[in-house]
């Protein structure tokens, strides 16, 4: 039982040490705070594994999975570079952008306001269980199919944040621009853009999970022989547990700096909005 003990007292020290570097305000303790959170948890995880004698076809120790993603490293870059690079950005990129550009026409047309949108939604509820295999048939097996997959995915969520964020000034504001007697294109510039740009970055935010989502979860449905999906069902059907942990923490180590780096941009891009004031 001396393990209990040993994980008992990790779990305190490091309980402790989060406390007090709260509460002293120290330089970096909201970075420092989650990451010893985190080593804490992987510390917790190696010690119940071993002393429970737990099965690794169940649940490997977080060594093992150390051990896997080192030794297969450059099977997960590959990995890596055919699921997000090419299924997952791609689709990220022309799913946002179409849905940007069809929300500016939207905002032009109430006729396309009241058609598109309930298409929209529509897709949008559609599963990806089901969309996957029928985007497979229709654009083959390489990351072709996975991008039109993430393209259905992020659409929709794009395409309301834009529209939403478009209306997002009051008439006052659109009174003014009418005054300096500004254009269309110059209220649109000046005006509603900026006002939509914290809407907009929602948007694309929702998206960078949805997207590696949608790429990992249509290569169970036909993939070629590589890919983060691919390499997890067949790892899988093999009891190779450990490397199916370590695809896990690739993607969710990528799903995270994704989403950071789209907070980033927002951050720097709307640094006026009273959400980005600290």
């Amino acid at each position: 039982m001396s393990w209990i003990l040993f994980a008992l007292a990790v779990w305190a020290a490091a309980f402790a040490l989060n406390v007090w570097l709260v509460r002293i305000k120290a330089p970096g303790h909201g970075y420092l705070v989650p990451v010893i959170f985190g080593l804490t948890i992987l510390v917790l995880w190696e010690s119940f594994v071993r002393g429970f004698t737990i099965s690794p076809v169940l649940l490997p120790p977080p060594s093992a999975i150390v051990t896997a993603f080192l030794s297969k490293t450059d099977v997960l870059w590959g990995d890596l570079v055919q699921t997000f690079f090419k299924g997952a950005l791609s689709g990220y990129v022309i799913g946002c952008g179409s849905a940007f550009l069809i929300a500016l026409l939207i905002d032009r047309s109430p006729f396309l306001q009241r058609g598109l949108l309930p298409v929209g939604n529509f897709i949008a509820a559609l599963p990806i269980v089901g969309l996957a295999p029928i985007m497979v048939m229709w654009f083959g097996f390489d990351w072709q199919s996975k991008a039109a997959v993430v393209v259905a995915m992020v659409f929709f969520p794009m395409l309301v944040n834009t529209v939403q964020g478009l209306q997002a000034t009051d008439s006052m504001q659109r009174d003014l621009m009418r005054t300096y007697a500004a254009s269309y294109t110059q209220t649109l510039v000046n005006l509603r853009l900026p006002a939509a740009m914290p809407f907009i970055f929602n948007g694309l935010k929702i998206a960078t999970t949805l997207a590696l989502i949608g790429a990992i979860v249509a290569e169970f449905f036909g993939s070629p022989i590589r890919g983060m999906g691919f390499r997890i069902s067949t790892e899988v059907g093999k009891l190779a547990l450990d490397m199916v942990w370590a695809e896990i923490a690739v993607a969710a180590v990528l799903g995270s700096a994704f989403y950071g780096t789209v907070a980033l941009f927002e951050k720097r891009a709307t640094f006026w909005h009273p959400s980005q004031r600290k």
